[in-house]
């Protein structure tokens, strides 16, 4: 029996499937329906103007005002706290009969596995390069033309309200992107897709490199970026791996939350000219970087998962 047998899954009362399902359906409605209908109106105080217009414009074109940027990251940070917490917190309590503690104390976290998260998500980043330019620049056959256009022009519309979303004019500003886009989503992105759907998951098939991949492919779909798709799987097939390892879900919530602060603060530092890189680039690292950040990545994971190991014996 393999050490890690076991450890991933929590005593789910009912159905992996049926669970799943309902999962995403109580995340969907708490995203894109409840939480909007929350966060727009609390919003609207910080916006200059009437109620007409806030609305027509927050719901048409939001980027043509620099004044609904505040709005915007209140929208988007009350849409993801109810729908990727609260609402699955609800779910857990009433459906499963539990609390969301399951995820986080039934093996207890390592200092070691901790300090060693950020560095390998770090050295990930010059791996995943490649394939973030691989991705960006894929041509599909003509018959799916159709399909091309319509992803790029949501590719090109999703790049458009990250442009405008993370140009910081002040700290304060920048905190609160920060917080919206790094550490909600840290959070609660990891509460549904590892804790709740890899579990699932794994219950169901059996296997837990299924589970893992399986979620890591529901997390990249839920972006709806196609030309982003498979950086975004590989990376969520990381987190996916740190937390079957570490068997507590603090692990994939802070390298999901280092991988996106990582990112907006390197923006926030070019847009200050502390530094001369734009981390937001398609364009792939040398291929020597890429050699040795693959060497590095995988020696830091084979050290992670042997923390892990040690940590489990020592723990059970």
């Amino acid at each position: 029996m393999s050490t890690f047998d076991n450890k991933l899954t929590w005593s789910s009362k009912f159905s992996p499937s049926v669970g799943s399902i309902s999962l995403l359906l109580v995340s969907f409605v708490g995203f894109m329906v409840i939480g909007p209908l929350i966060g727009m109106p609390l919003g609207m105080p910080f916006y200059d103007g009437d109620v007409s217009s806030y609305y027509e414009a927050i719901l048409s074109n939001p980027m043509g005002n620099d004044s609904f940027k505040l709005p915007l990251f209140i929208l988007q940070g009350t849409a993801s706290i109810i729908g990727f917490v609260i609402f699955p917190a609800l779910f857990m309590i009433f459906y499963e009969r539990q609390t969301i503690n399951v995820f986080f104390t039934k093996i207890k976290f390592s200092s070691k596995l901790l300090l060693l998260t950020p560095v390998i998500v770090l050295a990930f980043m010059g791996v995943n390069s490649l394939f973030v330019e691989w991705n960006s620049n894929l041509s599909l056959p003509e018959f799916l033309s159709g399909f091309e256009q319509t992803a790029r022009a949501f590719e090109d519309r999703a790049m458009e309200m990250t442009v405008y979303l993370t140009h910081f004019d002040s700290f304060a500003m920048f905190f609160l992107g920060f917080i919206v886009i790094a550490i909600i989503p840290g959070i609660g992105e990891e509460l549904v897709f590892r804790g709740f759907l890899q579990n699932y998951l794994h219950k169901s098939t059996k296997n837990v490199h299924v589970a893992i991949w399986l979620s890591a492919f529901l997390f990249s779909a839920m972006h709806m970026q196609f030309f982003g798709f498979v950086p975004r799987l590989l990376l969520g097939a990381l987190f996916g791996y740190l937390y079957y390892w570490s068997g507590n879900l603090i692990v994939p919530i802070l390298a999901h939350a280092f991988n996106n602060g990582f990112t907006v603060l390197m923006m926030y530092l070019n847009q200050q000219s502390i530094i001369n890189f734009d981390v937001d680039s398609t364009e792939s690292v040398p291929l020597s970087y890429f050699i040795i950040s693959t060497i590095i990545t995988f020696f830091l994971v084979f050290v992670f998962r042997k923390f892990s190991i040690e940590h489990l014996r020592r723990n059970r």
